[in-house]
């Protein structure tokens, strides 16, 4: 019987375990995407617990709490920390064949030395030793990250922010490269004009201007844009049900501007058409820019209104969608290819029906321009787990080429979250070397393990340019 994560751990065979600990596991860290605070890594922030660390705002381990009957008090509520991390450990046993069962314990062994499995019964002691070493220098947040050999990446940040904090980090001289990330979804925001006119006013401030008008608004993106640039940004997220590609004209948007400055809403028709009109403007920035512009695509969010209510967005109500991908996909790429303005481009998908879609919808936009120009992303959110990883490789090396991928990211708000990516090579090399040795590919480690260091590192180095 092979132990519960040693080193062989997601890996059934011999070529497998050569694989990973020969080629993917020496590889730096290029975190691409993720929501970490960029202020926790200006002032060096220093948790005062494992609770602290490690389940604030951490919506998975909500989720799966409320699963399992605990109350909201010790989830998100006033519960103390060492009251929230016990129900933590009462749940985590429960945990077994969901993710959070593996991340649980890579996190404890990779970060803390910790070999024990958490529950009841090991709760205390496990607490004790992690708050033991949660209070020396060596596990600030600067020393997480490079204990994990993080060596690139990318914050998530509202086009308002004003990147102080980035132009600390950068004055600092850190070794690691922290990077923002233009994330302009409130700037399309019209299905809720609350939102979109506190952005607005936001906006105003940032680029001290007037918005009166859909010029002024593009105006003043443009203005963040530019600014984001300066401070080393490369890289535009959007997270949407799907890509808004409705036909429109420019005295449309410019009314429906009039209507939502006046407080009124949209209707459907005027509220799609909008935002199809400002996401293309945002793409073209972005390729004028030689930008990397990711779309997080397929989320049914804010499903449980009462919890909405009480809570706020992003709290663990969110499921996967079933939204309709395909035509919206293939008409936005399609009217920026044929501008020549399609810059290189990352989709994630988030209902697993619609891997083969993705996949095939890459290759529409390939043009030889960039290797890989056009990416299939990584298991997004629900799907970051080792079932959904697997399916999203197979449809990518089925549909287009594996070679080229960028690789995995953490997309998280935690920063004991990069065992993530040694979970993603683990499952990368299992699924090569199992092939290897099935006679499926040759038995030529240097060319596979080649293709493992590109996936895992080199690819997203180049792609992004950095």
């Amino acid at each position: 019987m092979t132990p519960f994560l040693d080193e062989s751990f997601l890996l059934r065979t011999e070529t497998a375990r050569r694989l990973y600990h020969e080629f993917a596991a020496p590889m730096p860290i290029i975190d691409y995407h993720n929501h970490l605070p960029p202020d926790y890594i200006a002032a060096n922030h220093r948790f005062s617990n494992l609770t602290d660390a490690w389940l604030a705002g951490d919506h998975y381990k909500w989720r799966a709490m409320r699963a399992n009957g605990i109350a909201e008090q010790f989830c998100t509520g006033n519960g103390t920390d060492i009251e929230k991390f016990m129900y933590w450990a009462q749940t985590v046993p429960n945990t077994l064949r969901n993710p959070l069962y593996h991340w649980t314990h890579l996190e404890l062994q990779r970060y803390f030395g910790i070999q024990d499995l958490l529950g009841p019964d090991t709760a205390e002691g496990i607490y004790a030793r992690a708050n033991e070493q949660l209070a020396t220098p060596a596990f600030s947040v600067r020393g997480l990250l490079k204990r994990m050999n993080v060596q690139v990446l990318c914050t998530t940040d509202d086009p308002t922010d004003s990147l102080a904090y980035h132009q600390q980090i950068q004055t600092d001289g850190l070794p690691i490269r922290v990077l923002p990330t233009f994330r302009p979804d409130k700037a399309m925001a019209v299905d809720n004009p609350a939102v979109f006119l506190a952005f607005l006013e936001k906006l105003e401030a940032a680029t001290n201007r007037s918005i009166d008008t859909y010029t002024e608004l593009l105006m003043a993106l443009q203005d963040r844009h530019d600014f984001f640039g300066s401070v080393g940004c490369r890289v535009a997220d959007h997270g949407l049900d799907r890509l808004y590609a409705d036909d429109f004209t420019e005295a449309e948007v410019a009314s429906s501007f009039q209507k939502i400055r006046a407080g009124k809403a949209l209707t459907a028709t005027e509220i799609t058409g909008f935002k199809s009109a400002v996401l293309l403007e945002l793409a073209r920035m972005n390729h004028q820019k030689g930008w990397v512009q990711q779309f997080h695509l397929g989320a049914l969010r804010n499903n449980n209104s009462r919890m909405l209510r009480q809570l706020g967005p992003d709290t663990g109500w969110d499921s996967i969608g079933d939204q309709e991908q395909g035509r919206s996909l293939s008409r936005f790429l399609d009217r920026l290819d044929t501008d020549n303005r399609l810059a290189k481009t990352i989709l994630y998908n988030l209902n697993p029906r619609d891997n083969e879609l993705f996949a095939t919808m890459t290759g529409n936009f390939n043009d030889g321009t960039v290797a890989g120009k056009v990416q299939f992303g990584s298991g997004w959110w629900f799907l970051d787990q080792k079932d959904g990883m697997e399916r999203q490789l197979n449809a990518l090396s089925n549909m287009g080429l594996l070679s080229r991928f960028v690789g995995m990211l953490t997309d998280s708000r935690s920063f004991l979250s990069f065992p993530r990516h040694e979970y993603f090579r683990r499952i990368l090399c299992n699924l090569l070397g199992t092939e290897i040795e099935q006679g499926e590919l040759p038995n030529d480690l240097n060319l596979v393990g080649t293709m493992v260091q590109n996936i895992c590192y080199q690819n997203a180095k180049t792609y992004f340019e950095l």
